[in-house]
């Protein structure tokens, strides 16, 4: 059949464009300069205000451009790795700080969609799908280790015919549903965040790359190409860019592309039958599939990653993942096609830290960051305003450099990777 593929972000195109926010001219003063309109700098905005601080967030392109506003918009539980593992690797105590800010997160970012009436379609329930039986196994550990130790019921494991049912599908031999879990419009999110950041007194500025940061033993000055920004304090909330910045992060950062695909609206018939549960869902590979459907009846499908430059069309390399999960989509075109760059460290937990008194950072979220980034933006300005002890439980989650130096990191990292890939069909 012949498919013509339609190109860009399909949250972008089903909001229009945002009013631009001013570019940045001329020597402005604040008391915290943000660098970063996503998720985490949003945050870190709308909360330093909030307290009464002068805020000044700026953007190389326009607010959510980035990750934050290409994603699969997925709420998870957690981080990337498990309970059990952090506690073998940190301890128990601080396993348990780490879970309760986890925790936190979600009903953060719930909070701020209620309080600020931010159109998202904010939906409960995450299914995590087992790709084969060994994975069943894990994901059944996990959750039973989860309600025994931590108390977390929201999550129960679906054998093969429940998990078929909730998900039209029969590729999977079991699947966890967790009610604390869900989904959103990560884009529509990111602007209503935006908009009550400005609402309550923030200056943002659009199209305003930083290019240089100048320390002094008073104050921070970031210097952009039509003027500068001086202020107290900085907060680096670049994600996977942050190395561009400040190069000496450069080595606890790689990036990798992630796809995404959003068909047309799908018929009656099909909308009944391709994941007739309005939960998201994502599976337990390493370059894994997620997926779920939007308000106006599409699939939006992401999967594959790449490590070494962009393909020139990327809806023929999701659609063959869509098909295997659900084959009836075989008719329905593929509308919409998109990447993300997303910014992954070596412990596949977030890095947060200090690179002086006056300058903190936070990146790393490693694909869960619609939750946690806004977390961390929440904690970098507690810490700003003398409240450091939650933005310290993460920064003391120990940071590790990817290999190779600056010339041979990303040839490394690709490999690394690539055995992960492998590693999914064992």
């Amino acid at each position: 059949m012949n498919n013509p593929y339609a190109s860009g972000n399909y949250y972008r195109a089903s909001l229009g464009e945002a009013p631009v926010r001013p570019k940045l001219s001329g020597n402005l003063r604040a008391d915290v300069c943000i660098a970063g309109g996503g998720f985490t700098g949003l945050s870190a905005a709308l909360h330093l205000v909030n307290s009464g601080a002068r805020v000044i967030l700026i953007e190389a392109e326009t607010i959510g451009f980035g990750a934050s506003g290409r994603n699969g918009g997925q709420i998870h539980t957690g981080y990337r790795q498990t309970q059990q593992q952090l506690e073998q690797w940190l301890g128990e105590i601080h396993a348990r700080d780490l879970w309760r800010l986890a925790e936190e997160s979600k009903v953060l970012l719930r909070e701020l969609v209620a309080h600020y009436a931010i159109d998202c379609t904010p939906k409960s329930g995450l299914v995590i799908a087992a790709h084969n039986k060994r994975a069943v196994r894990a994901l059944a550990e996990e959750t039973d280790y989860l309600k025994a130790h931590y108390g977390y019921t929201p999550a129960r494991m679906m054998g093969a015919a429940e998990t078929a049912q909730q998900l039209g599908t029969e590729v999977y031999p079991a699947a966890r549903f967790d009610s604390g879990g869900g989904h959103l419009q990560p884009l529509a999110f990111a602007r209503g965040v935006a908009r009550a950041a400005i609402h309550e007194g923030a200056r943002i500025h659009e199209f305003t790359r930083a290019m240089q940061i100048d320390n002094s033993a008073h104050s921070i000055r970031v210097i952009c190409e039509n003027g500068s920004v001086e202020a107290d304090w900085l907060i680096l909330a670049c994600d996977a860019f942050t190395g561009a910045l400040v190069p000496e992060l450069a080595p606890y950062i790689a990036h990798v592309e992630s796809f995404m695909s959003a068909t047309e609206p799908l018929p009656d018939e099909l909308y009944t039958e391709v994941l007739p549960s309005d939960a998201a869902v994502a599976d337990t590979r390493h370059v894994l599939d997620y997926y779920r459907k939007s308000d106006d009846r599409r699939m939006l499908f992401a999967g594959r990653e790449s490590y070494f430059g962009v393909p020139q069309k990327i809806a023929p390399l999701v659609r063959p993942r869509m098909l295997r999960v659900y084959p009836a989509l075989k008719a329905v075109r593929t509308e919409y096609a998109w990447r993300g760059t997303v910014g992954i460290t070596r412990t596949r937990m977030p890095h947060f830290g200090r690179l002086n008194a006056r300058v903190l950072f936070a990146h790393g979220y490693s694909g869960q960051g619609v939750a946690l980034a806004n977390l961390g933006g929440k904690l970098m300005a507690e810490a700003v305003l003398g409240r450091p002890e939650q933005f310290e439980v993460l920064a003391r989650v120990p940071a590790k450099k990817f290999p190779g130096g600056a010339h041979w990191r990303k040839p490394l990292v690709a490999a690394a990777l690539l055995w992960f890939k492998l590693l999914d069909f064992l």
